[in-house]
């Protein structure tokens, strides 16, 4: 079965966690552009069904789902909603995130858990319910939202592990699900203008514009990321012609260093 055919005449159905907004709203908006249907998830569910809402006046079709990606039988029963409502989810993008930063001395386990919860444990509960429908279509793409700060950042070292993880959890599913026709793969973004980024300066007492100028500067490219350019990188993968690419991270960071 090639691509094309894996299924006819309909258009493919795509999650987008974290999708209210920021990094995951861009990407939502972009697949749709690209002739998919969209489940925007979030624990937003205002903001899921406002970002949903602004697709179909685009003329795009997109439903907004409220889910906790930690919690499992909320994840289950949002897949289920999606495949009723959309069709089977053939695309998952696993982007829904949160911060909690602080050094290591200072960080509480309570931290530390709610991270590696909606960003490890949520990717696999979404993940683990959608590909089910991906296996049966013989045709699937992942697409896990890592983070330069893998590489290490300080006060970070809950949500770069998170980071990191959701790459060797990339590298395994090209790898079980490769014989299926899925593909996974992980798209790793440098400093990029959201509203968490300038919510994370002024928490650090920072003003949110001179942040964004640090950060331009020491960027090869001399600007900061826009959530258009990772969702650009998403699309990539998504797309039908890169079946055979499976198992990388791209690191969408303006140039080769975080």
């Amino acid at each position: 079965m090639t691509d094309a055919q894996a299924s006819p005449g309909q258009p493919k159905t795509a999650i987008v966690t974290g999708g209210a907004r920021g990094i995951g709203a861009a990407i939502a908006r972009r697949l749709s552009a690209d002739g998919l249907q969209v489940a925007v998830l979030d624990l937003d569910e205002a903001g899921a069904k406002a970002t949903a809402a602004g697709i179909v006046e685009s003329g795009g079709q997109a439903i907004g789902v409220a889910a906790d990606v930690s919690d499992e039988d909320a994840v289950r029963a949002a897949v289920a909603q999606v495949a009723t409502e959309l069709g089977p989810p053939l695309v998952v993008v696993n982007n829904a995130g949160v911060t909690r930063d602080n050094l290591i001395f200072k960080m509480g386990a309570t931290d530390w858990d709610t991270v590696m919860n909606v960003h490890l444990r949520g990717a696999f509960l979404v993940t683990k319910a959608a590909q089910s429908y991906m296996v049966d279509a013989k045709w699937g793409r992942i697409v896990n939202i890592s983070s330069t700060s893998a590489l290490g950042n300080r006060g970070q070292v809950n949500y770069s592990a998170a980071k990191a993880g959701l790459q060797g959890f990339t590298k395994t599913l090209a790898i079980e699900l490769g014989k299926y026709g899925v593909t996974a793969n992980s798209v790793a973004p440098g400093f990029i203008d959201t509203e968490m980024t300038r919510a994370t300066a002024a928490r650090l007492g920072l003003d949110p514009e001179e942040h964004m100028k640090n950060a331009a500067a020491r960027t090869p490219v001399g600007r900061v990321g826009r959530p258009e350019d990772i969702a650009n990188a998403v699309a990539f993968f998504v797309d039908e012609r890169s079946g055979f690419v499976s198992g990388q991270v791209i690191y969408a960071a303006g140039g080769p260093r975080a």
